[in-house]
């Protein structure tokens, strides 16, 4: 049985950066809403509070039941979890005389309780919160302050119920993975067991028993989910799995033959189908973002439909979900609003009457790549860039013209090429050229042009949850400008984006 973590979240930024910490001490856990808790199986080994953007202190503040968990489980409560447990057990929690935001450092450690175990007075610990607990029961034993924050952490006593004021998921908390695997091993019993091979294993037996001999049709996109998924399948029911890969026309430069030639070397049932007409005609005219992906995931569900309907007997559908995707629809305040209209989940048409099924809507970006690496893909799928489900059409700013599409796979394969020469592509986490639809001044030789420019975009980012602009060299920001501007025809002026997410997202559309 495999052993699990719950994370209960309240609404915290850093949600899923406790899950990924979880993971990385090969722990398995999922997180849940705080109000759509799941009935909690005997293979939980313990639960985890999340911090949250709300104040105890609101009338209308996140509220569960402590009696489901304390003396039943070992819990861990972060921020707010632990200002939360405090207050509803006696407690008092009071604004801070000041926001207490930033790294601190622990002034007193219990070094003999099993939380604090391997971690010394004056380890550093990032705060993030407006409130203080300024007052804990008599039944609580503080174990951690720093100068500002007296109840930095605490135990209930009798019990495996800990809290703690500061987060040990961000890196600023320089013992953050220790004092998490103390919590899971020592406190919890967690085996470390979850590895990227023993999800291989566990989800191919799985994929046996629950498809049988059914067949199945899977979306190829080229990118690495997909990829994943499809090598699973594979694994698990062979040619029953019936993939699909369409070129929309908006893909880049030589895409859709080197990536079709690579699945067939894996040795996949697969299928490509130019539908590049067909999307292009739809385009003609949009020049809406919401617009633009609505048209692209139309005509993808009729063509993808179509070729669905030539394999007989098929009764499901494969999709390369991945986990960010099904938190973010179940979201502690609903589907988030930010979720664009290719977002695969819940994107089924009733009218394919087909059963889903998601090999690895358990896993983030970073697990599948290593899952991905532990099944043999090389390094040219698991390596790939993230691209957008509507490719270079969210990357043309206003109307999207066969032209202008021809000119960007052009000025982006330079671009792209140029990072694998200089040994900047597995550096960056995307990167990618981007239309304006502004036309410029330029002198090329004795003749003035009147041409279109280039944006260039490339971002460091763990899960494209936030994303920094790469710090690129000039040497090598220059060359890529010059290639594109004299080889590129209608291109002549190449500018570079230094916006980071938030505020800016990472594609311009």
């Amino acid at each position: 049985m495999l052993e699990k973590i719950i994370i209960l979240d309240f609404g915290s930024q850093y949600t899923q950066l406790i899950a990924r910490r979880v993971r990385e001490l090969n722990v398995y856990c999922e997180i849940h809403p705080f109000n759509n808790i799941p009935e909690i199986s005997s293979d939980v080994k313990g639960i985890i509070f999340s911090g949250s953007p709300y104040s105890v202190r609101q009338e209308d503040a996140p509220q569960i039941d402590l009696k489901k968990f304390h003396n039943q489980y070992p819990v861990l409560a972060v921020c707010y979890g632990a200002q939360y447990i405090a207050q509803h057990s006696g407690g008092e929690v009071q604004p801070s005389s000041t926001r207490e935001y930033g790294r601190a450092n622990l002034n007193f450690v219990a070094t003999d309780n099993k939380l604090f175990k391997n971690i010394n007075i004056d380890s550093q610990v990032w705060m993030s919160h407006g409130d203080t607990i300024t007052k804990v029961p008599e039944h609580f034993e503080l174990i951690a302050s720093t100068d500002s924050v007296k109840v930095a952490a605490y135990q209930v006593k009798d019990s495996d119920t800990y809290a703690i004021q500061f987060h040990p998921e961000v890196t600023h908390s320089i013992d953050g993975k220790q004092l998490l695997e103390n919590f899971l091993v020592d406190i919890c019993g967690c085996k470390q067991e979850w590895t990227p091979y023993a999800f291989v294993e566990t989800t191919i037996a799985d994929l046996k028993e629950k498809l049988g001999n059914d067949k199945v049709v899977l979306a190829l996109s080229g990118g690495v989910d997909s990829s994943v998924a499809a090598i699973l399948l594979h694994k698990a029911i062979g040619t029953n799995l019936h993939c699909i890969f369409v070129d929309n026309g908006l893909l880049r430069k030589g895409e859709y033959e080197a990536v079709l030639e690579q699945y067939k070397h894996l040795g996949l049932n697969i299928k490509g189908v130019d539908a590049k007409e067909r999307f292009l005609s739809q385009l003609a005219g949009v020049s809406d973002p919401e617009l633009k992906r609505k048209a692209i995931g139309r005509v993808f569900i009729e063509v993808f439909d179509d070729e669905a309907h030539q394999v007989q007997d098929v009764k499901w559908l494969a999709q390369g979900t991945i986990y960010p995707d099904i938190i973010e629809s179940v979201s502690v305040k609903g589907p988030s609003a930010t979720i664009k209209s290719h977002h695969n989940v819940g994107g089924l048409p009733d009218f394919m009457k087909l059963k889903v099924v998601e090999p690895l809507n358990t896993l983030f970006k970073d697990e599948v790549r290593r899952v991905g690496t532990s099944l043999g893909l090389e390094h040219f799928i698991i390596g790939r860039h993230p691209f957008p489900g509507p490719g270079l059409a969210i990357r043309i700013l206003g109307e999207v013209t066969a032209e202008k599409v021809a000119i960007l796979q052009e000025a982006d394969a330079i671009y792209i090429n140029n990072l694998k020469d200089a040994g900047l592509y597995d550096k960056v986490w995307q990167a990618g050229a981007i239309f304006l639809p502004v036309q410029s001044v330029g002198v090329m030789g004795d003749e003035r042009t009147y041409e279109n420019a280039i944006a260039l975009r490339a971002v460091e980012s763990v899960d494209g949850m936030t994303a920094d602009w790469c710090h690129l060299p000039y040497e090598v920001l220059a060359k890529i400008s010059n290639e594109i501007i004299n080889k590129v025809k209608g291109i002549n002026r190449v500018v570079y984006d230094i916006s980071s997410k938030p505020p800016a997202t990472i594609e311009w559309e």
